[in-house]
């Protein structure tokens, strides 16, 4: 693993502060600043569509690792690292895109791709440490929490 200068100074003390500290974030924001100087040389014709895609995806993943972190029961974060990793892969298939469609060249796509699949990995990682802690277990069981689905009847029609 490479050995990234940091993109956010934090005003709290450091190993104290919250999602920011984690490894897997730091990654996730290195590859959402790396994709949006990327998609810079994409033609305007695709501002609205593969632009935009790739920037929200890529975002995501960041949004997403906060939400999991902020959440009490270990399944509930789990979710929203399994939905960071998604993003993750999401981002990845829009610069394959861009790659195949000639818009990104072959150094920038491959700095990205292994930027990403070490990202996956810390996540992956850190989705492990967190299913062996298992935090909120005792006090709620390990289901996770959610609401009931409406049921639905379905009945023929009349005449």
């Amino acid at each position: 693993m490479t050995e990234r200068k940091s993109l956010y100074q934090s005003p709290g003390i450091a190993g104290k502060r919250g999602f920011e500290d984690l490894e897997c974030y730091k990654l996730a924001l290195h590859v959402m600043v790396g994709v949006h100087k990327a998609v810079k040389v994409l033609p305007p014709d695709e501002k609205f569509d593969l632009v935009a895609q790739v920037r929200r995806s890529s975002k995501s993943v960041t949004a997403n690792i906060a939400k999991g972190y902020g959440r009490y029961h270990y399944l509930d974060s789990l979710h929203k690292y399994s939905i960071a990793r998604g993003e993750l892969n999401e981002t990845l298939s829009h610069l394959i895109n861009a790659r195949v469609l000639e818009y990104i060249d072959q150094t920038t796509f491959e700095s990205l791709y292994v930027l990403i699949r070490e990202t996956e990995q810390v996540l992956n990682g850190y989705m492990a440490y967190v299913h062996r802690q298992k935090a909120g277990a005792q006090e709620f069981g390990d289901k996770k929490a959610g609401e009931n689905s409406p049921e639905y009847e379905i009945s023929e029609d009349e005449e």
